[in-house]
């Protein structure tokens, strides 16, 4: 007997048996496929068109294809970006090519695409033109990105979202009582809640809670007596270990998730930044990694409002460098609340960014000559270093009126600290300072001690 895509029946698992064969058996992608949306209208009139899937890992981008395939009785081939090459890619092809000659229209499925190469995502593209596949590609990872403009422009992209808790128990259910396809005639039954949770721990996969069911039925049946299968605690703990959340390195959700915890540091949520940070190593990130950021943050977002925070992130890298998990990890855990809880300042970070710029766009000045040292007789009879101020020779240890910038820019300020934490003290103090420059009777405006000894 033959299956609904032409396969040989044989053993599956669950979440391949409660693959959907309809767009009503189709669920979490109701901004899609809901009813009446125009793209369900156009499959269901048998209008389908080359297209990107992108979206998380069980969001439903294989099972789609072939729904489109069974829509419009289309061959259906499918390659893996992981383990096909160029030649898999012209056997494909030639196959489409020849079902195309015999008025047969032909789905071309290639999984995880973003791994195929520039040169390999452009083999498609005359077929795709011409119409001897449609091309359907599903991807994790930004199609901006990871695809050539060129696939990008034949193909419509459609954005697959995690898949609500609430659909997921849905499906769960339907799991338990189909008796066709799911587990409805090994009579299981779980205990309240159980079913929420395993919804929770797929993280929005589909897939992932169909499977963490299924091992958590063969689990309570090795334990049950009698003809019922109950899930209880004790069991779903067991199928749940070593679960892991959606966490992939180095692509979307990575990103995502670093940026969200270096924008919570930023806006000064220490709830907000320990928890990207958790979900990040919950996820399996390196957390020497995390650690770098921290030190990054230190110094991008709080500089010298608070300098602490640059000792306190060097320490957390240390201890996690030399201790590890867990000691590490509650380290960096204390470092990032302190950054989020510290009051901020981007001074140093504008300043210095500023300064490149001005300098990739001015001529290179040379060193106004009273600020170059002068290791032999000749540079001091050329009069290096000769009108040179020591500064410890001054009142506060303060040249008045000495410039350490080149001439044409000797007015020049980039440095603006602002009105948090130290950065008052050394605004303050740098008034003072200026104010020597230019003469001005500071008596009138004394800086407090702590701000002149900043």
């Amino acid at each position: 007997m033959d299956d609904l895509f032409g396969e040989e029946e044989h053993w599956q698992p669950l979440a391949a048996r409660l693959r959907p064969a309809t767009l009503d058996q189709y669920l979490g992608q109701d901004h899609l496929f809901g009813e009446g949306k125009p793209l369900r209208k156009a499959i269901e009139c048998g209008l389908v068109h080359s297209m990107i899937l992108w979206g998380p890992p069980g969001t439903g981008k294989t099972t789609l294809a072939k729904l489109l395939a069974n829509y419009i009785s289309a061959r259906f081939i499918t390659l893996s970006a992981v383990l096909s090459g160029v030649k898999d890619i012209r056997a494909a092809i030639d196959e489409a090519k020849q079902l195309k000659s015999q008025g047969q229209k032909t789905i071309l499925f290639v999984d995880e695409v973003h791994r195929f190469n520039k040169s390999q995502q452009d083999a498609f593209l005359p077929y795709v033109e011409d119409g001897t596949v449609i091309f359907v590609g599903a991807t994790t990872e930004n199609p901006s990105f990871e695809l050539n403009n060129a696939l990008l422009s034949r193909a419509r992209v459609y954005v697959l979202k995690s898949i609500s808790e609430s659909v997921l128990v849905d499906l769960l259910k339907t799991a338990l009582a189909d008796r066709e396809r799911g587990l409805g005639e090994l009579n299981v039954s779980a205990e309240p809640d159980m079913l929420e949770i395993v919804a929770k721990a797929a993280d929005g996969d589909a897939r992932k809670a169909l499977n963490l069911l299924e091992v958590s039925c063969d689990l309570a049946s090795s334990e049950s007596e009698g003809d019922r299968i109950v899930i209880t605690h004790e069991v779903l703990d067991q199928a749940l270990s070593g679960n892991v959340r959606q966490f992939d390195k180095g692509g979307d959700v990575f990103y995502e998730q670093i940026s969200a915890l270096h924008k919570s540091v930023r806006g000064s949520s220490p709830d907000g930044a320990l928890y990207w940070f958790v979900r990040m190593i919950d996820g399996g990130c390196d957390p020497l990694y995390v650690a770098r950021r921290v030190v990054r943050m230190a110094s991008e977002d709080i500089g010298n409002a608070d300098p602490r925070a640059l000792e306190i992130a060097l320490n957390a890298w240390d201890v996690q460098e030399r201790l590890g998990h867990p000691e590490g990890e509650l380290a960096i855990a204390q470092a990032v609340v302190y950054m989020a809880s510290a009051p901020k300042s981007n001074a140093v970070y504008k300043a210095f960014n500023q300064v490149k710029s001005d300098i990739r766009q001015s001529p290179s000045y040379d060193v106004p000559i009273h600020l170059r040292n002068a290791p032999t007789k000749l540079m001091k009879a050329q009069g290096y270093g000769g009108e040179y101020q020591y500064a410890h020779d001054h009142p506060d240890a303060y040249a008045a009126g000495e410039s350490y910038l080149p001439e044409a820019i000797d007015q020049t300020q980039w440095y603006h600290p602002v009105p948090r934490g130290l950065e008052i003290k050394i605004a303050e103090k740098l008034r003072y300072l200026r104010g020597l420059d230019q003469g001005n009777d500071w008596k009138r405006y004394p800086p407090s001690t702590e701000s002149r000894d900043v």
